[in-house]
């Protein structure tokens, strides 16, 4: 699972954490043991985001042990921050946001890389097969996925079964492409990164994964879902001012 500062690791994974001290270092150790098993060079980076538990002191404890990366947000910024600080400061070939309940097991992820290998440059999970549902959602959180799925058809014109899995792969050059035109720093950042890719020209895989619902999930229903809806109204409001052209220096660089 080791990767020296000249040899890139064939694998970054990227873990966003907000009060996960409960569920990262069984994530962590789930996470090493797929990589040692396989044989995977890998490194993991996780993205504390202001957490007032013992979410980075249990990470730095597994830092000294295996190839772990701790990155601290300034206060507690969102998902989407954490996943853009970790993409950024990653130096695998191909990088991986996961969520830390690990809700899609880490092996699925060989689903994602088979789809890289067969010419896609982003692989995204989706829930959309029920038959690879291992524990559903309430029936509220679906309908309102469903809402919100629609509205993004709608407004992005993105026909994706399931752009919020929190489960995506990325091509080291389509990450450097899209992380620095993200905007979104909250939970309605998935689909921008979809639709910038899209703009872009990039390939993007949809693969369905096994996946289970995890309780203690930290996104409120009502609020954060209104605050999702507004920000695929941003997004479109963002690409009409012309805030996702890249400069000519973003275009031709890749993430060091």
């Amino acid at each position: 699972m080791t990767a020296t500062e000249s040899s890139p690791p064939a694998l970054s994974v990227i873990i966003p954490a907000y009060n996960e001290e409960k569920r990262l270092g069984a994530t962590l150790l789930a996470i090493e043991e797929y990589c040692r098993t396989r044989g995977v060079a890998a490194e993991i980076l996780v993205v504390n985001d202001g957490s007032t538990d013992a979410t980075a002191r249990l990470a730095r404890a597994f830092a000294a042990r295996q190839p772990v990366r701790v990155l601290e947000n300034p206060g507690n910024r969102g998902k989407g921050y954490s996943v853009r600080h970790g993409m950024m400061a990653a130096r695998g070939r191909e990088l991986l946001f996961t969520d830390a309940d690990l809700s899609a097991p880490i092996a699925e992820v060989e689903k994602l890389r088979a789809a890289l290998a067969a010419g896609a440059d982003i692989a995204i999970g989706s829930r959309a097969r029920r038959e690879l549902l291992r524990a559903r959602q309430s029936r509220w959180r679906e309908t309102a996925g469903h809402l919100f799925h629609w509205v993004v058809v709608a407004l992005l014109g993105l026909r994706f079964a399931d752009t919020q899995c929190g489960f995506k792969l990325f091509r080291r050059e389509a990450a450097a492409a899209i992380f620095p035109l993200q905007r979104i720093e909250r939970w309605g950042f998935d689909p921008e990164l979809l639709f910038i890719a899209r703009r872009q020209g990039w390939r993007v895989a949809e693969v369905p994964v096994i996946w289970s619902h995890a309780e203690g999930a930290k996104i409120h229903l009502l609020r954060d879902g209104a605050r999702m809806f507004l920000d695929v109204l941003r997004i479109r409001l963002n690409a009409w001012c012309g805030r996702y052209r890249a400069a000519p220096e973003q275009r031709a660089a890749s993430i060091a």
